[in-house]
């Protein structure tokens, strides 16, 4: 069965690895263009693309698929199935029709809850205590395609997202293999999402960083979870801004964002309900540290 994979980050990387492993006939790989990145602005590659590159498998990084041309080369490759993980582009129409079995996409969370771009990091933030991947079939509204496989999994009572998404790209790419052969033995199902029970995933953004006091010290320990690895919560305290990388919810009691000490283990903030301890920060233009090594070197007044 001829493979076109599309996909661009590390999730989508683990997930061509396997498939290759497991020996899929990978024809092509579609990925984002290379970008200019860090402080150089040197053109970078997608792990994506690092990946089929080592693996001696054609790339093609087309900016979108509105040309006729664009087209006409996917349709060329003369594909089985196109499978997308994380891909970052739209797929028209026009491309949908092209495999012979469909395309399928790998999507992190159990639809049809959090549909969107950042579906495992709303689960964190919402508190959720389970999650998984889902594999559908692509259609052109966003992540409605008909469900036909998915995997569970409990999310840890202080697990962040970035710690989340290297679990799921496991189970993702484990999925994919088995959702592949399914398809291939024309022993893949469709089962329709039901309505009623979506929900959406919106794009994270620096707004969202700053966190408020008055949410219950399960809400803020949820809150610096789901932001993290980016964009991370933000926090004032003593006066100075920092960016909030692990906290603990505590017992203690007082004015939301009051510092209630420093402990051994971290600097302690009442919240509505209850508090955290915060346990690792970082300092506007400083590095990361553990609070009680910070606040050693910069005491707390009074």
């Amino acid at each position: 069965m001829r493979v076109v994979f599309m996909g661009t980050p590390d999730i989508a990387a683990t997930c061509l690895k396997k498939i290759l492993e497991d020996g899929s006939d990978v024809v092509a790989v579609y990925t984002q263009p290379d970008r200019p990145k860090g402080r150089g602005m040197k053109l970078t590659f997608s792990p994506v693309k690092e990946v089929a590159l080592a693996a001696g498998i054609p790339v093609y990084q087309p900016e979108n698929f509105k040309d006729t041309e664009t087209v006409q080369t996917l349709r060329d490759l003369k594909p089985d199935v196109v499978a997308v993980v994380a891909y970052g582009r739209i797929l028209p129409q026009s491309v949908l029709d092209i495999p012979k079995f469909g395309c399928i996409n790998i999507h992190a969370s159990l639809l049809p809850k959090y549909r969107g771009s950042a579906p495992y990091q709303w689960a964190v933030l919402d508190g959720l205590k389970e999650t998984g991947v889902t594999a559908m079939y692509l259609v052109r509204e966003m992540d409605a395609g008909d469900i036909i496989d998915a995997t569970k999994t409990e999310i840890g009572p202080d697990e962040t997202a970035g710690e989340l998404l290297d679990r799921l790209a496991v189970l993702g790419a484990e999925l994919l293999t088995k959702t592949l052969d399914k398809i291939e033995k024309g022993e893949a199902t469709a089962t329709p999402q039901d309505p009623a029970l979506v929900s959406y995933a919106p794009m994270l953004d620096k707004t969202m960083c700053p966190i408020d006091w008055t949410k219950t010290a399960q809400q803020v320990h949820d809150h610096v979870r789901g932001l993290h690895p980016w964009p991370v919560a933000t926090a004032i305290l003593a006066g100075t801004n920092f960016k909030i990388h692990a906290t603990a919810i505590v017992d203690g009691s007082g004015e939301p964002g009051k510092i209630l000490g420093l402990t051994k283990t971290g600097l302690k903030v009442a919240c509505g309900e209850g508090a955290v301890e915060i346990r690792m920060l970082q300092a506007e233009g400083g590095k990361r540290m553990s609070a009680p090594d910070y606040f050693r070197g910069h005491p707390l007044e009074g």
